[in-house]
């Protein structure tokens, strides 16, 4: 039976825990420069309907260091640009490639995609979640702090795709986590509310000088996404007391910095913080290529 990764949600605590071990062995092995290439012969296919830096390169470099091959599509490119429903695309994908990473909009076309695909799916980003990137987040964490458990991290921003992840992350593992943001820009409440069924530690606040007092991390993001540059001047207003910046900082002077990235600097981050002795976000970054390559083995049945 096939596994997707259309959500954090679907993984068992267990399943994390390995997907962590499993980026420490990949990314150890890497820094030694041991070859291990045991997706020869096997295609990872991206299907983006929006830009990429991290995702699609971490993706596609992983592929490559593990012997496979990586081909890229946008919707233009493909039939889907002149009205082939996702599903067919979905059916006749499965008989090429081995894996597809999606990165759309609608959450709605993820699944649907899934549904129809006969090969491991993943989420490369939806406007609902991105399960990815928090993956690799935890797994930074744990490189950081020596455990993916008893911390707290407060992110500070809009109720996003990214809050949402951690979310459901909070729901599978023991931390506590603080969702700081404007009234009016909470996270999904169905999975607020789901994870707070599940014992997870969540709060949603919205003062964020308060909130992020003993942090370990404190996590941001952009205030406007792909898709909402037409709110960008009511949302710049709405979240000018939410940016991380020194003042912030220091009220948890143990806090690391923790950015998805790409970064609007001097909107959500100035540029002190970003560029300070307490930003992990270049390790973040590069550990999206060692949670890709996990990722990508686990759903193929691989043992690294």
């Amino acid at each position: 039976m096939k596994r997707d990764l259309l959500s954090i949600k679907e993984l068992s605590k267990e399943e994390i825990e390995k997907l962590i071990h499993d980026t420490r062995i990949l990314k150890r092995r890497r820094k030694e420069g041991l070859k291990y290439t045991p997706l020869e012969g096997r295609v990872l296919g991206l299907l983006f309907e929006k830009p990429s830096t991290r995702t699609r390169v971490s993706f596609e470099t992983g592929m490559y260091q593990m012997g496979g091959d990586a081909i890229f599509m946008s919707p233009r490119e493909l039939q889907l640009g002149r009205g082939e429903t996702i599903e067919d695309t979905a059916k006749v994908l499965s008989r090429y490639i081995d894996v597809a990473v999606l990165r759309v909009y609608s959450h709605e076309t993820l699944e649907r995609f899934a549904q129809s695909a006969e090969i491991p799916v993943i989420n490369g980003l939806s406007d609902l979640l991105h399960p990815c990137q928090i993956l690799a987040d935890i797994y930074t964490i744990y490189e950081k702090l020596g455990r993916y458990e008893n911390f707290k991290l407060v992110f500070v921003g809009d109720g996003n795709n990214i809050a949402n992840s951690w979310i459901n992350l909070a729901a599978k593992l023991d931390f506590e986590l603080i969702i700081s943001c404007p009234k009016g820009y909470e996270p999904d409440a169905e999975i607020l509310e789901d994870a707070l069924k599940a014992g997870a530690k969540v709060k949603v606040s919205h003062n964020p000088g308060e909130d992020v007092k003993d942090a370990h991390v404190i996590y941001t993001d952009v205030w406007c996404s792909m898709g909402q540059e037409d709110e960008k001047k009511e949302r710049l207003k709405a979240f000018r007391d939410f940016q991380v910046n020194d003042e912030l900082m220091n009220i948890s002077s143990a806090a690391y910095f923790m950015h998805c990235l790409p970064a609007h600097r001097g909107e959500e981050v100035t540029d002190s913080v970003i560029d300070g002795p307490r930003s992990i976000v270049w390790d973040e970054a590069e550990n999206r290529l060692h949670m890709q390559k996990a990722i990508i083995l686990f759903l193929l049945g691989i043992n690294p």
